[in-house]
């Protein structure tokens, strides 16, 4: 018999934990949270409560390991001020994105402009003679024809890099793969296939088209919703570069990140789609924790180094007295080095149970707040 909601909540945190009736998904992606989908972010309640507790109002936030951005966006809508910081070129991309302070006038004419021309373009069932070898892999040709002359349109707009979002969200919907395993494909789906999404037979997908008009016209409503709350004087600061090393232009009142898990998930592969298509500069050999190092003790070894280099580094740019919020699912045991080794001392610890809908997955899982200050 499964656990009940009362036996597993007993000795967790209940402020930091949610059950999908009280988190259901349409509250964890608000607004540019569902910009682009992206593996391993934190919900945004969870930085919310972290940031009332931990950075004052008006107060200065750090995160490290940045993702898509979930600590700016949060900061900008709680009344802080954000700086984030990814070694991914993509990641930086998304962040920049999703906390700019926009003219809606103007993005708008933007967007509408770009679905017109997607909405009228006509593809000839070929590869255009710039689609790349992967395009002419992952993509059908009526699809490369429309996300190709999507990107097209990139450079005649003033908001290029919201384009430049919308189609790699797009390039992601409509690769050749099946519907279920959208997150990481290993080979391209060129056959129909037996859906364990849909219950049926599906096809791969032929045409982009769709897509990209979809997510022109939800990016659009996404970006006003956000500018509806978030506070327009705030300051999100994107720093694309290795937190091992970078002046992280402190102080700031407290750290919130997540790092990234060894041996769980390549970041720049996860959105090779949107490298590919947009030719952004590749920064993978830099990635702490990515699969294509392991797991053996060497890995293990490199990785607690790693990020305990970027927690001294966030360390020394917070004031006196500051909290440094880590979360995180410390299986391999490994952060009581990686914390030793940064300077760090814990001064709290809370468990969190993680709301597990989405994804094919199964079990329970906890994550830890470990909340640490300066030694």
């Amino acid at each position: 018999m499964a656990a009940t909601q009362a036996a597993l909540y007993g000795e967790l945190d209940l402020a930091l934990s949610w059950s999908e009736a009280q988190l259901p998904e349409r509250e964890r992606t608000k607004h540019v949270h569902r910009l682009h989908p992206y593996l391993g972010k934190f919900v945004p309640q969870l930085v919310e409560s972290l940031l009332e507790r931990y950075v004052p109002p008006g107060g200065r936030v750090l995160d490290p390991f940045a993702g898509s951005g979930t600590t700016l966006v949060a900061a900008l809508e709680t009344d802080r001020d954000a700086a984030g910081v990814d070694i991914a070129s993509f990641n930086c991309l998304l962040m920049r994105v999703k906390t700019r302070a926009y003219n809606l006038d103007a993005l708008r004419r933007d967007l509408l402009w770009a679905h017109s021309e997607a909405s009228a373009f006509e593809a000839r069932g070929r590869y255009p003679n710039d689609a790349n070898t992967y395009v002419r892999a992952w993509f059908a040709p009526s699809a490369a024809e429309q996300l190709l002359h999507y990107r097209s349109l990139v450079e005649h707009v003033g908001s290029a890099d919201v384009l430049r979002t919308i189609l790699a969200r797009a390039a992601r919907s409509s690769r050749r793969t099946t519907h279920f395993d959208l997150d990481a494909p290993r080979a391209p789906q060129l056959e129909p296939y037996a859906c364990f999404k849909h219950k049926r037979t599906c096809r791969p997908v032929e045409e982009a088209r769709r897509f990209l008009l979809r997510y022109t016209l939800d990016t659009l409503a996404r970006i006003e919703s956000f500018a509806a709350v978030r506070r327009r004087a705030g300051i999100a600061e994107v720093r694309h570069g290795d937190a091992r090393e970078l002046d992280l232009r402190g102080p700031y009142d407290a750290v919130l990140t997540s790092p990234p898990y060894p041996g769980l998930i390549d970041y720049h592969a996860q959105h090779r789609y949107a490298y590919e298509l947009l030719g952004l500069e590749q920064r993978s050999a830099l990635e702490l924790g990515r699969p294509a190092r392991g797991t053996s003790r060497a890995a293990l070894a490199e990785y607690v180094a790693g990020i305990a280099d970027v927690l001294a580094n966030a360390r020394e740019s917070v004031v006196p007295g500051g909290a440094v919020c880590i979360v995180v699912n410390d299986r391999r045991g490994l952060y009581d080095a990686i914390l030793r080794r940064a300077g760090l001392v814990v001064e709290q610890r809370l468990e969190r149970h993680v709301n597990r809908r989405t994804g094919m997955r199964g079990g329970e899982y906890y994550e830890s707040v470990i909340v640490c200050r300066r030694s």
